[in-house]
């Protein structure tokens, strides 16, 4: 039986060594030639960089994935970071001290181009590829280590292959400095300090990973320490390790939370949230782990207090049957929010104008020629059936709307609402239609392709809003 235990080990070992095994072809002097070659950034190098991070910036600020992976493709970043993890595996102290100078000065240069560019671009609008730079999570972890552990691997091997940029891309050091720039440029520290965080954890993790094989491929130590020390380091490294991980696996935990939220609170709004007489337009969630809040944004017929009352205790009830070991949140409950009726005053003026309109066009068409006065009745009918509909049915709820135009539209501050009858011919024959118009005014002075942006949002919205293709938003 240990003849045949033993034989079976034996077998084992030569799987492993045949399938998983990369010991064979290493090459251990080319491996630390390539990497202390390119810590250094100066000249040539330093140039790339800046370029790299200039186009990583246009990527993030267009919000264009493959412009992002070609800055990461041509990145040298890689180099002193793997030349950190090299030096702490072998002992070499002189190299750590050059690695550590270097990835300061490549931090500062990306750091000071992408302020620079993110300062003087017209683009302004926080894109998604931006975005998912500002709040790393523990999965960002693993694939700083993951890839790390392939490209030494791939980067040590006699034969070289397609790896390395691989490894570029799915570690991502470019984007999460230039995001870091664009904090730095509109003052939102939040966003700095979370995309540097994430470019810290992937520098540290590649470096980890670049030690670990080190190690295990036995690459020549450069200065030997006794055990006593090493003992001291491996300790400091394990704490340094901790301390880097622990706000991840908090966020990535918060995430996860969140998430579950978000699902509960969704599948209460699809099944719950509909209310006969009003319309559900718009919802928003807001979550903490103290108080969580589903706002609920509705027009029509006011909402009896019972309703929203009986709604928030069915979505209590909901929340508590979804609860796990860990809570959610402490608090979760639902906030309706609806306007009042239409402002009179406003509704007045309105009537008055299209009063004057009607009279106006009235006397335009005992003005046309003798076929246009044939149809005057017809005209005439059509104006009056358009006033009545326009003061009974087609009146908006200005006060409410003001209100929803503020929560999507904040670059908004006053708008105003009119309607327009443009007069056009066809075949001799006169033709009226009644366009809603929206005057707008802006809270300050933004660029123009800003400005144009938002009066083509809220013209859209607008449209889909009130279920009406005429809608005209301008500006004023």
């Amino acid at each position: 039986m240990k003849t045949e235990f033993k034989h079976f080990q034996i077998a084992i070992k030569r799987l492993y060594q045949n399938i998983l095994g990369f010991e064979e072809g290493t090459d251990i002097d080319a491996t630390i030639e390539g990497i202390q070659k390119d810590i250094a950034f100066r000249g040539h190098t330093a140039w790339i960089l800046i370029f790299s991070i200039l186009i990583a910036s246009i990527g993030l600020n267009v919000n264009s994935t493959a412009v992002i992976i070609g800055a990461m493709l041509i990145s040298p970043l890689m180099g002193p970071i793997l030349g950190i993890g090299l030096s702490i595996g072998t002992n070499d102290y002189d190299t750590l001290i050059r690695s550590l100078k270097n990835i300061g000065i490549a931090i500062s240069i990306s750091l000071i181009t992408s302020t620079l560019y993110f300062m003087v671009t017209p683009l302004d609008i926080e894109q998604s590829e931006l975005l998912a730079r500002t709040k790393p999570t523990f999965l960002d972890v693993l694939i700083a280590l993951l890839g790390g552990l392939a490209g030494i691997i791939a980067g040590s091997r006699k034969e070289k292959s397609n790896v390395i940029p691989g490894v570029a891309i799915a570690t991502a050091l470019m984007p999460p400095l230039c995001t870091a720039g664009y904090g730095l440029a509109n003052l939102k520290f939040e966003y700095f300090f979370g995309a540097f965080y994430l470019f810290f954890i992937n520098s540290v993790f590649i470096s980890l990973s670049t030690f670990l094989i080190v190690r295990y491929l036995k690459f020549p130590v450069k200065e030997y320490v006794n055990s006593e020390k090493m003992k001291k380091y491996r300790t400091i490294l394990i704490a340094f390790l901790i301390l880097t991980v622990t706000p991840s696996v908090i966020i990535f935990f918060n995430v996860i939370q969140e998430a579950r939220f978000n699902v509960i609170a969704d599948n209460f709004i699809k099944q719950h949230a509909s209310v006969e007489g009003s319309e559900l337009i718009s919802s928003k969630i807001e979550y903490s782990d103290t108080l969580s809040v589903v706002n609920l944004y509705y027009i029509g017929d006011e909402i009896d207090k019972n309703v929203v009352q009986n709604m928030d205790y069915k979505f209590k009830q909901l929340f508590d049957e979804n609860k796990s070991v860990i809570p959610l949140t402490k608090v979760a409950k639902i906030k309706v929010h609806q306007g009042s009726n239409n402002d009179i005053d406003i509704e007045s003026k309105m009537t008055e104008f299209k009063n004057d309109l009607r009279i106006k066009v009235i006397e335009d068409l005992y003005n046309r020629n003798e076929e246009v006065i044939r149809n005057k009745d017809q005209k005439i009918t059509f104006l009056e059936q358009e006033v009545v509909r326009l003061s009974k049915k087609d009146t908006l709820p200005l006060t409410h709307l003001s209100k929803e135009i503020k929560y999507h539209f904040p670059d908004i501050g006053k708008f105003a609402y009119s309607k327009t009858v443009e007069v056009y011919t066809v075949n001799d024959t006169i033709y009226y239609d009644t366009v809603p118009v929206f005057l707008i005014e802006f809270t300050k002075q933004y660029k123009y392709s800003h400005r144009k942006q938002v009066i083509s949002k809220a013209q859209n919205w607008l449209k889909v809003r009130f279920d009406n293709e005429k809608i005209k938003v301008v500006e004023y």
